[in-house]
Parts: structure tokens; sequence; C-alpha cells
């Protein structure tokens, strides 16, 4: 039985996480995290995410660690705000706790933070911008155009509703980096992300990033491969927000079956290899 625990207790993704978990017979949640002294503490989570009373109060951020120790949960999934998600991974790396983490909005800085504690606590770890299947299966397929579509022009193209705070998504910027690998161009050169005023015509080597935002969109992202007198679009349309759920449980699964501590990406729980 995997034993888990969630943050973000009463956000709308983590109440679909918690109750895929509900559902499961190999899991069981045994920790529900909500924001520092949360007006939910103390509320059992079940009642909280719309399902009968589980017998798991929701605790305060502020008491992660005690938590942690008191239920050691086999792995902590995280779907919050970077900022929060720092510090929720590192003390979840000190604790000895394996993490499934989709928060985007990363820093360069907080990456390496978190990087650091993982490997220094030597837990594993799943991190990716989107967990679900059919995006990870388009990252692959980008790749694979970029090398062969090498002189045509790039641009990435994401819409999301009208509260995500982090632009561009970490999906997008996901495929500028796999893009741009695959390019062999440096991802801190050649993105241009939207485009005003006198820009002056386009260069071959930039990947344009542009961001929509509206609506209750749950996740367009478009990759757009321009030559002369043709173009091919790659587009993934998320539908539901059950597509980042399932590909949690997958994570979970994965993550605590390996044994030698390492930091995994969705590609790696799926099987499929982007190079």
């Amino acid at each position: 039985m995997i034993k888990i625990a969630v943050t973000g207790a009463g956000g709308k993704i983590s109440a679909k996480i918690i109750r895929s978990i509900l559902k499961q017979d190999d899991m069981k949640l045994v920790a529900a995290i909500g924001a520092p002294n949360t007006p939910l503490e103390g509320k059992d989570v079940g009642e909280v995410v719309g399902v009968e009373t589980i017998g798991v109060p929701v605790m305060g951020a502020q008491k992660l660690a005690d938590v942690l120790k008191e239920k050691k949960p086999d792995v902590l999934v995280d779907f919050t705000i970077a900022d929060a998600a720092v510090g929720t991974i590192k003390t979840s790396a000190e604790c000895g706790v394996n993490v499934v983490v989709g928060t985007t909005g990363f820093s360069d800085e907080q990456i390496a933070l978190i990087k650091e504690s993982i490997e220094v606590n030597n837990i594993n770890a799943v991190i990716s911008p989107n967990m679900a299947v059919g995006v990870n299966v388009f990252f692959k397929i980008i790749a694979e155009m970029a090398k062969i579509l090498n002189d045509f022009d790039i641009e990435i193209i994401e819409a999301h509703h009208n509260h995500k705070v982090d632009s561009p998504s970490g999906t997008a910027f996901k495929a500028y980096e796999i893009i741009a690998e695959s390019l062999g161009r440096n991802k801190n050169e050649t993105g241009v992300y939207g485009r005003q005023g006198m820009a002056g015509p386009r260069t071959k080597k930039e990947i344009g990033i542009h961001a929509v935002r509206g609506g209750d969109i749950a996740g367009d992202h478009t990759v757009l491969f321009a030559g002369e007198g043709e173009r091919i679009e790659i587009i993934h349309r998320v539908h539901s927000r059950q597509v980042f759920v399932s590909g949690v449980i997958k994570a979970v699964r994965y993550v605590a079956g390996v044994h030698e501590g390492k930091i995994s990406d969705m590609g790696d729980v799926l099987g499929i290899n982007i190079e």
C-alpha cells in the first residue's frame, strides 16, 4: 500500500487528486496539507473534497514537518504555487519523503534549490510541468519534428484560463526547451516572448513563445512549424483536468517503486525517451 500526502488541500486540482487516490486499491491518503493556518485546518478532507468522512484532517502547512514525521507517507504530491512548493519539497526531502511535483512557474534559482534538496537527501522525485499522458507524447513528437524541419520557423502558442498566474505556461516552456535542445540552440538566447512594435523581421534562430489567457481554458498548446508555402501545427488540448490527475496516479506508482534516489519526469514514467 502506497501512503500519500497531498498539499494544496482545498484547491480544485488537489481535490481531484485526493478523490482519485481514494479510488485506488493500492493507495492510501494519510495526510492533507493546506495553506499555512488555513481555515480548513481540522476539517475532514473527505468532506472538503465532497466525499464521505475518511478520518484525515486538513493540516496547515506550518505543521508539514510534524505531519510527515508522524504519518510517514511514501510520497507527497504537490500542485500548488512555486514559492510555496520550494519549501514543501525541501521539507519533504529532509523527512525522507518522495515527491511528485506538478507545480509550475519555478525560477532557475528555485529549480536549483529543489534539485539540491532532492539529491542531498537521496529521495526520488517526479517533476513535470504537465502530468498528462498525451502532452508527453506531444513533447516526443515536437522533438522529432524540430530535427526534421530544422529550417522552418517555429512558434509556440499556449492558452489557459484567466486565473493562471505564471506565463508562459510550464508546458510551453518545456516545449521550448525540448525544441531548442533538438536544434542545438542555446535556450537563453533564442526565445522571443511575444512581439510588440517595430520588432523587425523574424530571424531564423528565434523561437517565438506566446501566451493567451481567457475564460476557463484548461490548457491548449500549439507548436507551429512554418516553411515556404506550407506549415504543420502540432496541437495538444486538454478537455478535462482529470488528465493531469491520471498522470499523477501513474507518477505516484512510479516514484514509489524507484529505489536509487533520482529525479525523473513524465517521460521516464511513461517510458518515452525524448532526445
